[in-house]
């Protein structure tokens, strides 16, 4: 079994994936993202700017996964969808689908894609992938329902080339024990409330993610974190009333990887190097939850290839 990874960040679904599959190449332009991969990654060739890949350059694979840019259409950002040159990323996937026809697809993106334009954003995705000649199902999955303490909502989408066999995938509720990164515990943090930080008890996660916003500054989150954005802002309160940004090594057990996962890099020569907590906060912000991968990855390819 062989898969490509588009958008592939520090490898996240490829940690999801584990020894099911055989990467045979990934792309991704984030210089910090790309010396984080490597450093896991060493044998996996990147093929770089998505836009730039030709398909006849590329050899076969059975899967193609990628979490496509989500900025377009998170409620976090702007929202502006295809107007968006990182929405229209999503049609260089279908280009290379159109050309390579794998004969499965997984991909992920924020559940604000479902309404984004009244539902006619997403209508595209599926509709374009459809006429590719792909039967498709999905489902919008939560972190906190796989083992980790963060509520972040995604949508999945699992494609099945049409006359294959076509695994059922959805629905997913949660995450078997092995299929869970085991690590030290995360700081306990809980559901969002809009009280501020008058409400929150020692070991509260604060979201600080909306400066300007009175609804949103301060939001106080009980028994899980805030989804995790680019910038590291989410915080917890301390013993001695204080705000504590959470650290890197919080992060990457909120995401699901090994503690230390983006503490260093690998340069074109082989040589680690070390990452900046600001990096390793961007990179972490942008990954996927290697458990939520691992839960479709088994139900996706253990009928088909066992």
């Amino acid at each position: 079994m062989t898969y490509l990874s588009l958008f592939s960040g520090i490898g996240g679904f490829e940690l999801g994936i584990g020894k099911k599959a055989r990467c045979v190449g990934y792309s991704e332009i984030d210089p910090y993202a790309i010396s984080i991969y490597r450093s896991h990654f060493p044998d996996h060739k990147n093929y770089g700017d998505v836009t730039k890949i030709n398909p006849d350059e590329l050899p076969s694979f059975d899967l193609l996964v990628g979490g496509f840019p989500c900025q377009a259409f998170s409620i976090a950002g702007r929202r502006q969808g295809f107007n968006d040159k990182r929405g229209n990323l999503f049609f260089e996937i279908a280009r290379i689908v159109k050309h390579c026809k794998p004969r499965l697809l997984l991909l992920e993106n924020v559940k604000g894609l479902i309404n984004h334009d009244q539902g006619k954003t997403f209508a595209t995705v599926i509709s374009t992938l459809d006429e590719l000649g792909y039967d498709l199902q999905w489902q919008v999955l939560d972190s906190k329902d796989f083992g980790l303490a963060q509520k972040r909502q995604r949508v999945y989408i699992v494609g099945n080339i049409r006359g294959a066999r076509r695994p059922e995938v959805f629905p997913v509720r949660e995450a078997r024990a092995k299929d869970i990164v085991q690590g030290e515990p995360v700081v306990v943090v809980r559901e969002a409330t809009t009280k501020g930080y008058a409400a929150a008890a020692v070991g509260d996660g604060v979201d600080v993610s909306f400066p300007n916003s009175k609804h949103r500054r301060g939001r106080v989150a009980k028994g899980l974190s805030h989804a995790l954005t680019t910038k590291g802002e989410a915080c917890t309160l301390t013993p001695d009333g204080k705000l504590r940004r959470m650290t890197p090594p919080e992060w990457e057990r909120l995401q699901g990887f090994p503690v230390g996962w983006t503490e260093r890099g690998m340069d074109k020569d082989g040589n680690l190097t070390r990452i900046s907590d600001g990096q390793r906060y961007k990179c972490l912000g942008n990954a996927v939850g290697s458990p939520v991968i691992r839960a479709i990855i088994r139900r996706l390819l253990n009928p088909i290839y066992g």
